[in-house]
């Protein structure tokens, strides 16, 4: 897809607008203020408070007019903000240059390092952290940043090696090739942002989608997709698949560790082709699988009195709750999903319940409407209830305690309706699981 990035170009002796102010703006701020001091700053968000250090607010309102006036030369987005808005093209055609936190890392300090960079609809923060675990096994210099929670910039060129988790909102925005790149698998998500679904394929899609071959990694989620091996074009570029050997050695150390289902083997494979490309052995692959601990949100477990709780609020597709299940299949699963509304399809998601080992399900608005609908329709050896919100749910399920032995918050949906982000929901899930159970000893 084309790129409009002019990173470049940027006269940082010209204002600069921040569109949001999250981790990414205050990130970008500190970044300027260190480099360009002088440099007048401008922010605007959408919603929430706006507390970005020596700069002047503009209303989201009042954004056309300062295009119009010339009142910034560049606009520096969050990942967030969709490069789709009417917004973005009007500042373009009026000369101002738009790019991200990531751009500006790669104009500063791509110079020095090799990049390796990760992306997918699930599984690309497990893949990342995996890798970045055997490289440093294998005593490289590395750094992890992306959408894992480190802002680009925040690495600089501190490491030989970076390796980038990026989301389907940075892939859309990247100006520049990495020397490595991975995709775990594809399926729909975020289509709100994209406009619709070719657009989210196509974003994903950019970040292998270039003229040079470099090599590339595919998950057996991406592996046979035509749009992947399109976007791929030469099959040379991928990078050679696990022998036998070490292919099983992963799946017996996955086993034994802290990650948890089949779709966590799998990531394990692909960080491992990438190791292997960069100078890691079979030993570094290993021990870096032995000490995984599970990300936060993500799959991560909490024995609370008698019971399992399973906070896995990072999922927001339905192949996510989905992969959730099948983590714990063979137990009795009490199963908390639905969120924030996506236009997501929640039939195959209902169908495979229907063959799993969930007792209880639990449907939280908006989309736990649907999901309860497809329930009812494909599985209706199930219970299900539909609560207004998450503390009711878990109430709920306080007194039906004896029916299953995990619960498991897997949305498949985002959490914008009634939480700010998904580590709230996770961490209320767990406060809730606290209160209702941890004095149980029966």
């Amino acid at each position: 897809m084309p790129n409009e990035n002019q990173t470049s170009n940027i006269d940082f002796s010209k204002p600069v607008l921040l569109y949001g102010a999250g981790i990414e703006a205050q990130s970008t701020r500190k970044f300027l203020q260190q480099n360009y001091p002088n440099t007048k700053i401008y922010v605007t968000a959408d919603s929430g408070a706006i507390k970005v250090d020596n700069s002047e607010i503009i209303k989201p309102s009042d954004l056309t007019s300062a295009i119009e006036n010339k009142k910034f030369a560049t606009i520096i987005k969050s990942p967030g903000v969709s490069r789709y808005r009417p917004i973005f093209l009007m500042a373009r055609e009026a000369g101002i240059i738009v790019t991200s936190n990531l751009n500006l890392w790669a104009h500063h300090y791509r110079k020095n390092s090799k990049v390796i960079a990760i992306t997918g609809t699930k599984g690309k923060s497990t893949t990342a952290t995996l890798l970045y675990l055997m490289l440093k096994a294998a005593k490289k210099d590395v750094g992890l940043a992306g959408n894992i929670g480190v802002a680009p910039i925040d690495v600089a060129n501190k490491n030989e090696i970076i390796i980038f988790e990026l989301s389907s909102y940075q892939t859309a925005d990247i100006a520049f090739e990495p020397d490595f790149a991975a995709i775990t698998n594809l399926s729909p998500e975020h289509t709100d942002w994209h406009r619709d679904l070719k657009h989210y394929y196509a974003d994903k899609l950019n970040l292998i989608e270039r003229d040079s071959l470099f090599p590339v990694a595919l998950g057996v989620g991406a592996i046979d997709n035509e749009l992947a091996l399109k976007a791929l074009g030469d099959k040379s570029r991928l990078l050679p698949p696990l022998d036998n050997d070490l292919s099983n050695k992963i799946s017996e150390a996955a086993r034994d560790s802290a990650l948890k289902g089949d779709h966590n083997i799998d990531n394990a494979k692909l960080a491992a082709q990438l190791a292997l490309a960069v100078g890691a052995n079979d030993a570094d692959i290993l021990a870096a699988i032995k000490d995984f601990t599970p990300l936060a949100h993500r799959l991560e477990e909490h024995k609370i009195g008698n019971m399992l709780f399973v906070d896995d609020s990072i999922s927001t597709t339905p192949e996510a709750t989905l992969a959730a299940i099948n983590a714990y299949k063979n137990m009795p699963i009490a199963l908390i999903a639905g969120g924030h509304e996506r236009q997501q399809d929640y039939t195959q998601l209902a169908k495979k319940l229907a063959q799993s080992s969930v007792e209880i399900l639990i449907c939280l608005p908006v989309t736990g409407d649907r999901l309860a609908s497809s329930t009812y329709a494909n599985a209706p050896q199930i219970e299900v209830l539909e609560a207004e919100n998450l503390e009711i749910a878990m109430n709920a399920l306080a007194s039906r305690r004896s029916r299953f032995d995990v619960i498991i918050l897997s949305p498949g949906a985002p959490s914008y309706n009634q939480f700010r982000n998904f580590e709230e929901r996770g961490d209320k899930f767990i406060g809730f699981a606290k209160e209702l159970f941890e004095n149980e000893t029966t």
